[in-house]
């Protein structure tokens, strides 16, 4: 039976490996076989391991242990693990080697079965600073350290655009995809601290990232070697992909830089997933023997860290350093998991409808306010669903409110440029009185009907801050709001009120009652710091105080 399995097999999921025992029979029934799913990076070095592992002949219950490993994303494997449908593998994994154990943390927080207590350590990799080496010269000679604040944009750093010392860009893996990608998120959480200031910070380096965010490592290590693309790239990944790229022969080769404030570690724990008590048996013995010496020096060789940090990589050559880097001991595993959640809140794209209030309370403050919504509107990426509305009374003829852009994609075709286009050529009506409570009502119910679950759904009102009572009452709009506003398909109200005449009693009443909030802006420039101040409310939302 042992010499009828195939030494290699291959299957739909991705790559196996899958190797017969050696001369000596365990038995002759039949062989328990564990199928182990492991991160893309480190599947190759389990692969190897499970192939000398195979020819230990390990038994359980006298009874031979085959591994086969299968490379298969962290997410697809925690999707298929908690249950759900879509997205999942076909067959549910006996081992899980992941590379961040937020992973399994979040696998437990989720509901995931079978899942004991404890993991066992397989390889370790900290995260660097990667960039090529001639740039990382420039950036010595001109006194630049890398440093985690460089994970924002550069106004957050309080500039417009990066220096020339300076990255011009630096990329981030995807959180939702990467484990390198949750602790980037986790480090620019810490660096930020908390705070008001420190959600709108978050919230700029969310949307940073995600217009710059790449599936994998080798991806965003090709990039840097790019030339023509990026003029002083620097990507965030661990360091065992530097020494991988760094295989093939380059006269500018990749180089890992450490974080001055220390960096974070990231580990690839293998849990048992198994719900057979004989298989789970099995994949806890192939668990325990890749901490073992033969099994280490194989992650070792693959550019790795030992499992407990404390061998570096066999052979790393000049540019991977022996010795482990400093490590930022201030983030907590508790920290990455916060952060976590708090990506989850803020990268899912945004379903917004935009009104723009062109009554003749807007006569002075229209320019400001279409200057700065243009600015703020630019911070949403190609993933929005985006419409815009004008409103005063009787500005659509018989109705409060005229559609100038009906909701959907900005990535389609002239759909941003249309936005754009429309709130340049905007202009108050000197004789018509605001309609602002029928137009939040009607805007609040346009996009409760065209609700997306997968998004963010926002009515934002930009306005004077006045109704002149031609219509529905803030009474009535109030008890209407509480009403439809459902907590399970929640849409938030947004205003960022301009002028003088603000009436502030009656926004934060309106606001409140769909968990959302009331900003105001004097100054385009500010526009900025007011959209990031509302998108950061996701951090909270539906349940945000007031």
């Amino acid at each position: 039976m042992l010499a009828g399995l195939a030494s290699v097999a291959i299957v739909a999921a991705g790559a196996v490996v899958f190797v017969g025992g050696g001369a000596v029979l365990c038995g002759t029934r039949e062989p328990v076989l564990v199928d182990v799913a492991a991160a893309v990076d480190v599947a190759p070095a389990v692969m190897e391991a499970a192939d000398r592992f195979n020819e230990t002949d390990t038994a359980v219950g006298g009874r031979c242990v085959l591994v086969q490993v299968t490379e298969q994303p962290p997410a697809t494997v925690l999707r298929t693990l908690i249950g759900e449908r879509a997205g999942v593998l076909s067959e549910r994994p006996d081992g899980w080697i992941t590379d961040s154990s937020a992973w399994i943390r979040l696998a437990r927080q989720r509901g995931a079965s079978a899942l004991p207590a404890q993991e066992s350590v397989v390889a370790t990799s900290p995260l660097v600073f990667a960039t090529r080496s001639s740039l990382a010269r420039r950036f010595s000679v001109g006194g630049t350290e890398m440093n985690w604040r460089m994970v924002f944009p550069s106004t957050v750093r309080g500039r417009l655009t990066p220096t020339e010392d300076e990255p011009d860009v630096v990329r981030v893996p995807d959180p939702s995809l990467a484990g390198a990608g949750i602790a980037t998120v986790a480090a620019a959480r810490d660096v930020v601290g908390a705070g008001p200031d420190a959600d709108k910070a978050l919230t700029a380096f969310v949307r940073w990232a995600q217009a710059g965010s790449a599936p994998d490592y080798r991806s965003m290590l090709a990039a840097v070697d790019d030339h023509t693309f990026w003029r002083r790239p620097v990507v965030i990944v661990p360091e065992q992909s530097v020494w991988q790229h760094n295989l093939r022969p380059s006269g500018d080769p990749v180089v890992p830089l450490h974080p001055r404030e220390g960096t974070i570690t990231l580990d690839y724990p293998y849990v048992v997933t198994a719900a057979d008590p004989g298989v789970a048996e099995a994949s806890a013995a192939f668990a325990d023997w890749l901490t073992g010496q033969q099994a280490q020096e194989i992650v070792r060789r693959a550019g790795f860290r030992s499992g407990d940090g404390r061998l570096g990589p066999l052979s790393p050559g000049p540019l991977i350093p022996a010795q482990p880097p400093r490590t930022r001991t201030s983030v907590t595993p508790q920290d990455i998991d916060e952060a976590l959640r708090a990506w989850s809140r803020l990268a899912p794209p945004t379903n917004i409808l935009a009104l723009v209030d062109t009554s003749r309370h807007m006569a002075k403050p229209l320019g400001v306010a279409l200057d700065a919504a243009r600015i703020g509107l630019r911070l949403f990426p190609d993933s929005t669903r985006m419409g815009l509305w004008e409103f005063a009374d009787k500005a659509g003829g018989i109705r409060d409110h005229r559609q100038h852009v009906a909701p959907g994609p900005v990535a389609e075709p002239e759909r941003r440029a249309l936005v754009e286009e429309t709130l340049g050529t905007l202009r108050a009506h000197a004789k018509r009185d605001s309609s602002l409570y029928d137009a939040v009502l009607s805007g609040f119910r346009a996009v409760s009907g065209d609700y997306r679950p997968e998004m963010n759904n926002t009515l934002l009102v930009i306005t004077a801050g006045r109704d002149d009572g031609r219509g529905t009452s803030l009474t009535r709009l109030l008890d209407t709001l509480r009403r439809e506003w459902d907590p399970e398909r929640p849409v938030q109200i947004i205003v960022i009120a301009f002028g003088s005449d603000v009436d502030r009693a009656a926004l934060s009443q309106i606001t409140s009652a769909t968990n959302g909030s009331l900003h105001e802006a004097g100054k385009p420039d500010e526009i900025i710091d007011v959209f990031l101040a509302a998108l950061a409310r996701r951090l909270c939302h539906p349940t945000c105080e007031a």
